[in-house]
């Protein structure tokens, strides 16, 4: 069997491998050789996450041509990355990309530190801002109030609060998507609908197609579930995806789910526009997979009159291809822990039967204290205000990274909470690591790719601003520095991709 779960193309790559042209060498460094340019390239690519891990390559000579080189140019080049474990071939199989064997994924910098713990770190490893007050203390006295009947009940809702079931259902149908609450189901946050998910149709060893890079935490989800990621590289920029490798992983792979977040995608602030949207669900129908739609960033957008593309559920009126997840964590707050699943009904019924063995429901409490806020015009209130921080945030943290990192870079997007930074070569693992010397946490970029990829990025989110953002972007250069001249480097610092 194949060890390779996506191909690609001869003009594909060629057209990828231009694109690095454009970017300015060091002064004075020596043209190396052919075979060693098109190594490099290619490797910079995979560690990029432009070239998925586990992508088939073009065949020498079919290389050669779209390039316009010798296929020895080409042989010299897949020797070089098969020594440098860039790349596995075996006869009659072909070649494809992979990671060097003893790369561990980084496992520092994403997970939130204890509130007691801070001192005098500023973490920037979790997307997630402080309580919108007076709204988080308001929708807990009304759900107080609303308490009393249902402390008469035994309390397990597994599907949910029908008073929140029907409110969520009204949401839906409000922003044109016709919802009754049978299809709906209250979880406890959005990574416990995205497990059941997972679980309902993705057994051990099942395909689970997903953006590259994607959001860290629901990769690691996936990995320990036992499945099989297939990357699918984002398109350049905040254009969200690229049609074309979408239709080649999705009819190649054959993934059971495929899971993405086109609202304000997290790592890369990428929206994605309705012709995506469409097109992307007419790929997935066809190729039989389930789409798993992450919209906890969709209310995030920091425009005066946002003209937000359709869900993607709203291209899927059979309900037969889309299963769309949100939260309150993201437009509220994370300390809410609620979540919910729209999909078909006998999905909804198949997704609660699970329950039993797993959490059996959601907290009441936390579920009567939204229900209020949606009841009452106060979510609306406290997302305009988490709104107005977080662009706040994000201008100040721009302007500063700008200030004291001109070469890094990256593209300012239009909502969400996170901005995902190409740290001009430096090592983002070693960034992470000397970061925390220096009293500021960053998750790095392999974190958010699979099998190590995006090692030259860092993920930075809007959860900071005014001094504070400026004196992040000071530590962070401070870290750079450190990197930059090797004094940051040692043991526990060295990654396998860095020279």
């Amino acid at each position: 069997m194949a060890q390779w779960t996506s191909a690609m193309g001869s003009a594909q790559l060629a057209r990828l491998l231009a694109s690095q042209q454009a970017r300015p060498s060091g002064t004075g460094a020596r043209k190396p050789p052919a075979y060693r340019a098109l190594a490099d390239g290619i490797r910079l690519l995979v560690l990029e996450g432009r070239v998925p891990v586990a992508a088939r390559l073009p065949a020498e000579r079919e290389l050669a041509v779209a390039l316009a080189v010798s296929r020895t140019t080409v042989a010299a080049a897949y020797e070089a990355l098969r020594t440098e474990g860039f790349l596995e071939s075996r006869r009659g199989a072909g070649s494809w990309t992979a990671a060097p064997a003893g790369n561990p994924l980084p496992a520092r910098g994403l997970e939130p530190l204890p509130p007691e713990a801070l001192g005098s770190m500023i973490d920037l490893g979790c997307a997630a801002l402080p309580a919108p007050e007076p709204w988080l203390t308001r929708s807990v006295q009304g759900a107080l109030e609303a308490l009393p009947p249902y402390a008469h009940t035994h309390g397990d809702y597994p599907a949910g609060l029908p008073a929140l079931r029907e409110m969520l259902a009204e949401r839906y149908t409000a922003r044109g998507i016709p919802t009754m609450p049978e299809q709906i189901m209250v979880t406890t946050g959005a990574m416990g609908a995205i497990d059941a998910i997972c679980h309902l149709f993705a057994g051990r060893g099942e395909r689970i197609a997903v953006e590259s890079p994607s959001y860290a935490n629901i990769l690691q989800l996936m990995r320990e579930a036992g499945a099989r990621l297939v990357p699918v590289a984002m398109a350049e920029g905040l254009t969200g995806w690229d049609m074309d490798r979408w239709r080649q992983v999705l009819r190649d792979a054959a993934p059971r789910l495929a899971y993405v977040v086109a609202d304000f995608h997290n790592p890369t602030g990428a929206l994605a526009d309705e012709d995506r949207r469409r097109q992307l669900v007419d790929a997935a129908r066809s190729a039989g997979t389930v789409l798993v739609v992450d919209e906890t960033m969709s209310e995030l957008g920091f425009d005066a009159d946002p003209d937000m593309p359709r869900p993607v559920c709203g291209f899927d009126p059979a309900g037969s291809t889309v299963i769309t997840v949100g939260s309150a964590s993201k437009a509220f707050w994370a300390g809410m822990r609620i979540g919910w699943v729209r999909a078909a009904p006998d999905v909804i019924r198949s997704l609660v039967a699970a329950r039993a063995y797993a959490d059996l429901g959601t907290p009441v409490l936390e579920q009567l204290a939204v229900n209020w806020l949606l009841n009452t015009g106060g979510w609306q209130a406290a997302v305009d205000l988490r709104r107005e921080q977080a662009r706040e945030n994000r201008d100040a943290l721009v302007a500063a990274v700008r200030r004291e990192l001109p070469d890094w870079e990256f593209e300012v997007p239009r909502g969400g909470l996170t901005l995902w930074v190409r740290t001009g070569g430096l090592s983002g693992s070693r960034l992470a690591e000397v970061g925390e010397r220096v009293g500021v946490r960053v998750p790095s970029g392999p974190r958010f790719g699979v099998d190590g990829a995006f090692e030259g990025y860092v993920r930075l989110p809007f959860t900071v601003g005014g001094a504070v953002a400026e004196e992040a972007a000071v530590r962070l250069a401070a870290a750079a520095r450190l990197v930059e001249t090797g004094a940051g480097a040692g043991a526990e610092v060295t990654h396998p991709f860095v020279a």
